[in-house]
């Protein structure tokens, strides 16, 4: 994978006030009012000692197995977490969008390497303490404390909600079950569109939805001659009325699961 690494690797406690792209904390909370609740009751010296980055899409800013003395608040931009195998496989583990955190849970946890890694999907903005100002932060503001938690137990009800899926229903379901949310979101941002393009290459569907490619090209074929989306220069399209008999064979798929 072609990935555009760039993510800070050491981060002390005398790093200056601005990052080398020259936003400061005052800028950063104007272009992002909603960072105004979590910096409430952060620490008067912490506000002399962070770094602020900017990033563009595809952007690795966090590696998995690496050393972590560093921890990110993701003002602004989507970004995705993934987890990379020995073998070359990749799983997407989730998206998130802003306001979120980078390094929250391996910190809590009390571990030294991060577990996942994470790839910005658009332009992002992130805000950087060090390993200790963040530990040190969260045990003096219970406020910001109680916010990052919100956010663990959010992703960790998330995981456990949807945990076993991919063992108990056939890929035809997982795929189906993607396309329909995708293509749903689409037409609320585009009521009057006659169908949907699923901007997403064979290898981010793969990536995404956790089966194996092999696997994927199968379901896709066996889905489109069945008439449930069509192909369009190598892309899926579905229409409203191809939206409508896929969520009915979602239904059958749940029903015929419940049964087994």
């Amino acid at each position: 994978m072609n990935y555009n690494i760039c993510y800070k690797q050491q981060l002390s406690h005398t790093m200056p006030c601005t990052g080398g792209d020259g936003m400061t904390l005052e800028e950063l909370t104007r272009e992002v009012p909603e960072l105004h609740n979590y910096l409430k009751y952060m620490p008067e010296e912490l506000r002399h000692r962070y770094t602020i980055r900017v990033y563009p899409p595809g952007t690795i800013v966090h590696q998995k197995d690496f050393s972590l003395n560093y921890f990110g608040i993701i003002a602004k931009g989507e970004h995705r977490v993934i987890n990379e195998f020995e073998n070359g496989n990749i799983f997407m583990i989730e998206k998130n969008e802003p306001i979120d955190f980078i390094g929250e849970v391996t910190i809590l946890a009390g571990m030294p390497k991060t577990s996942v890694t994470i790839e910005t999907i658009t332009e992002s903005i992130i805000l950087y303490l060090s390993r200790q100002d963040f530990e040190d932060w969260i045990a003096k503001d219970i406020h910001f404390l109680r916010l990052v938690a919100a956010k663990v137990a959010l992703k960790l009800y998330r995981s456990s909600y949807n945990r076993g899926a991919k063992l108990f229903y056939p890929p035809q379901f997982l795929l189906l079950d993607y396309l329909i949310n995708y293509v749903e979101s689409a037409f609320l941002k585009d009521p009057q569109a006659m169908h949907i393009v699923v901007k997403k290459t064979r290898n981010a569907l793969y990536e995404e939805i956790g089966i194996s490619v092999k696997t994927l090209n199968r379901t896709i074929a066996r889905l489109k001659e069945e008439g449930l989306f069509a192909i369009q220069k190598g892309k899926i399209t579905m229409s409203p009325k191809q939206l409508k008999c896929a969520k009915e064979r979602i239904g059958y798929y749940r029903q015929m699961n419940v049964k087994q």
